[in-house]
């Protein structure tokens, strides 16, 4: 598959600047601004975000890790504009799987929010180290390919 490396600029202001496939489609590595300031860098599959990348929102709040057909999928890392994170699973552009709470002073509260998620609610409490230490990989291969 041969891509090509150009920018386009769309009529609502958003700007691509990446690789296209012969149809036509944004595929491989990109960057992609938004008029309201929210940025996206990294891989595209299909038109999509798709594989790793960084996005970062209006508001200060970013996900770093896995994108699967344009939204948040597999391991990652999202924090808020006020620093409270989640490191772990994404299904579908929702937290679900194992993962950690951090609160923006450090903690991870009483009990501790670490286990398996489904949306922003804990279902059930377990150890997940390895998962967040997963995510932080994943979250570090992102910043590698946005660079």
């Amino acid at each position: 598959m041969d891509l090509q490396i150009e920018e386009y600029k769309y009529h609502d202001g958003t700007v691509y600047n990446g690789q296209w496939n012969e149809h036509g489609h944004r595929h491989g590595i990109g960057y992609l601004a938004f008029p309201d300031t929210s940025k996206y860098w990294g891989q595209f599959e299909d038109g999509m975000f798709g594989g790793l990348g960084i996005l970062t929102f209006q508001d200060g709040s970013r996900y770093e890790g896995e994108f699967k057909k344009g939204k948040f999928h597999g391991l990652g890392i999202f924090t808020r504009k006020d620093k409270m994170a989640f490191e772990g699973e994404f299904r579908e552009g929702k937290i679900w799987g194992l993962g950690l709470v951090t609160f923006p002073d450090g903690s991870h509260g009483l009990p501790r929010n670490e286990g398996y998620f489904e949306g922003n609610h804990i279902i059930r409490r377990e150890k997940c180290a390895m998962v967040v230490h997963q995510a932080r990989i994943t979250a570090n291969r992102a910043k590698k390919i946005a660079a």
